[in-house]
Formats: structure tokens, sequence, C-alpha cells
């Protein structure tokens, strides 16, 4: 039963990640502006924290089947460059929106 002791240094380098990597992103800037709007800022953390479990469990249950069938470094390839793919679209897009004011 291995698997379901807690190993500290996944669980702290998950959270160091999410913490970091969410920081500033449209979640936080949706939440920010969900309190302003309906000022019930209990209300607010405790959807977008049910949330943000409920989206974790689901990357962790795909995760879990996922490298059953694809090896880990194929994984991590494929997600760079879907990262990049996103960032490239998204500088595409502003750049864009420059030119065509322009």
């Amino acid at each position: 039963m291995k698997s379901l002791l807690i190993n500290w240094n996944v669980l702290m380098l998950a959270f160091t990640t999410l913490f970091i990597a969410e920081m500033g992103d449209k979640t936080q800037l949706a939440v920010f502006t969900l309190v302003t709007e309906s000022k019930a800022p209990l209300s607010v953390f405790l959807g977008a924290s049910l949330a943000l479990a409920v989206v974790t469990l689901i990357g962790v249950i795909f995760g879990g089947v996922i490298t059953k069938v694809i090896p880990t470094n194929y994984l991590k390839i494929g997600a760079g460059f879907l990262f990049c793919g996103i960032g490239g679209y998204t500088l595409w897009e502003a750049f864009s929106g420059i030119i065509n004011k322009l």
C-alpha cells in the first residue's frame, strides 16, 4: 500500500509548481473579478478551490491512465510542443492585433 503514503517531496514539488504556475494567470484574474462583483469572498474561494481540486483530480486520473500507454518522455515532449504552440499562437494573435491597428 505504498501508493497511499504521502511522499512529502512530491507534495511540495506539486504545491510549488502549481503555486508559481497559477500566480497572475487568467484563473486568478477571474477570481479577482468574481470577488469584486459578488462581494462574497468565501463563496468565491470555496467554489474556485473545488474547481481546481476537480480539475487536478481529472489530471491525476488521466495522467495515471495515459502513462500506462505512452512513455513519460513522449508525454514531456508532447507537452513541450503544446506549450510552445500555444505560446506561438498567443504571440501571433497579439502581434496581429497590433499590426491591424496600424
